[in-house]
């Protein structure tokens, strides 16, 4: 039989305590989100400013049109029973809290120390919970097969499904919202090297079957 998918949430910080997320992830239930937004008032947005009739006129044509940043939806499945049942000690007593801790501790604000070392901002400043101007949000890297990527977690929606004798949970689906960070990073660089020969080979392939078909 084989073993399921690893996913993880790793945050890219110098951070206390390490936050590291490991879950069982199911390619078919993650949805990819990317919109594009035309801006009113711009030129092309007057009548006969989207005109156009060669290749030449398309750079016009596409003034006033934003590309949002891409997002993802993904639903996850956090599980204790296994280890439960081969004797863990912490999952027989805490179930999957320790999952729910990360994911909490991955959205709320972060404060940089001596030596760049990341913490919870909570701990230093207890009830404080908006970010404030020395507060961050954490970078995480989400990790699916092959793909490496830069992300704001955004939201977080956990459905708790079973319970210990105390109420704590040992299993839960939770749905993440994750925001990709587009820009001059490693990790989105790679990525959209890995997306344009993705694109180049099946604008190749596209031609030799069309080309193929001629004859």
């Amino acid at each position: 039989m084989l073993s399921p998918t690893k996913g993880f949430l790793v945050e890219y910080a110098l951070a206390l305590p390490p936050l590291v997320l490991a879950f069982d992830f199911n390619p078919q239930t993650l949805t990819r989100n990317r919109s594009v937004t035309l801006t009113l008032g711009s030129t092309p947005a007057t009548r006969g400013g989207y005109d156009f009739a060669l290749p030449t006129e398309t750079a016009r044509v596409a003034q006033g049109v934003a590309v949002e940043p891409e997002s993802f939806d993904v639903e996850i499945l956090l599980d204790a029973t296994d280890r439960m049942n081969d004797g863990d000690p912490i999952a027989g007593e805490m179930g999957i809290q320790p999952e729910l801790d990360t994911l909490r501790s991955m959205v709320e604000p972060k404060t940089q120390g001596p030596g760049g070392l990341q913490v919870l901002a909570s701990l230093g400043e207890l009830g404080s919970r908006a970010f404030q101007r020395s507060q961050t949000a954490s970078v995480l890297l989400f990790v699916w097969g092959s793909h490496v990527l830069p992300v704001f977690l955004k939201g977080i929606e956990v459905g708790e499904s079973a319970h210990l004798p105390d109420l704590t949970p040992y299993r839960a689906t939770v749905k993440l919202t994750l925001q990709v960070i587009e820009g001059n990073n490693p990790f989105y660089e790679v990525e959209k090297v890995r997306q344009v020969v993705g694109a180049g080979l099946n604008t190749a392939r596209t031609v030799t079957s069309a080309i193929g078909g001629l004859f």
